[in-house]
């Protein structure tokens, strides 16, 4: 049995991922935060703070072929407004906590012939977009975490990153509050209309699992054109 671990999977991309390996016939393990989800969808629910606790291995099994980091922040706000104090935190959240889980979860990775890691980034590492820069730098950072970590773990754990651009999920809640915003941010896009989480969760889900079992150190991005294309 392929066993996969998605750190944030309550909601929003990570739940749709876990939704969709769980449907492939994969057994999943998620973890929550705050509110835990319907335990009758079949995935194996575990408390989890990125920042503040370490993985509970009494839940998860000895092998894991895949894992997946998806708790970020959207932080958007003028340069001139930036405090360290916020940037640390979202570094934190992130970076370090990407770090944290996949050290912790490295032994259990190496146990299978070859495993995956998926990372997120953004869309706006590679494009300059106002009042973008701390999820720019944050982003770019776990960028270079991908493919540093891609080289030295290579061949045995694979690790990619998939670098959205705005998708329709709680996080970018305030961004699409309403039908005005939401067609507003579908016109910057060249297929005119903003990610759904079974965008990125797909791209994910092709990630983890063997199809893309000769991939690996590379950032997807899956933003409906907008890094390439411009119409």
């Amino acid at each position: 049995m392929k066993n996969y671990l998605i750190i944030g999977a309550s909601s929003g991309i990570g739940r749709e991922l876990a939704l969709m390996l769980k449907s492939q016939g994969y057994e999943v393990y998620g973890t929550y935060h705050k509110n835990r989800p319907d335990l009758a969808e079949g995935i194996h629910y575990f408390p989890f703070a990125a920042l503040e606790s370490s993985l509970d291995n009494e839940e998860l099994p000895g092998h894991l072929n895949g894992l997946a980091y998806c708790p970020g922040s959207i932080t958007l706000k003028p340069f001139s407004r930036l405090k360290q104090e916020g940037l640390l935190e979202d570094m934190k959240l992130n970076v370090l906590g990407a770090v944290h889980v996949i050290q912790e979860m490295l032994p259990k990775l190496k146990q299978t012939d070859q495993s995956s890691i998926v990372l997120f980034s953004t869309v706006a590492v590679q494009l300059g977009l106002p009042f973008h820069t701390t999820v720019s730098m944050v982003k770019g950072a776990l960028e270079g975490l991908t493919r540093s970590l891609a080289a030295e773990l290579a061949p045995k754990v694979r690790v990619n990153a998939i670098a959205p651009s705005l998708t329709d999920t709680p996080l970018a809640k305030s961004l699409l509050s309403n039908e005005e915003k939401k067609n507003a941010n579908a016109q910057r896009h060249p297929l005119r209309r903003v990610g759904e989480p079974r965008d990125i969760a797909n791209m994910a889900a092709f990630l983890l699992t063997e199809q893309s079992s000769w991939i690996s150190g590379q950032i997807f991005p899956v933003d409906g054109g907008m890094s390439s294309m411009k119409t």
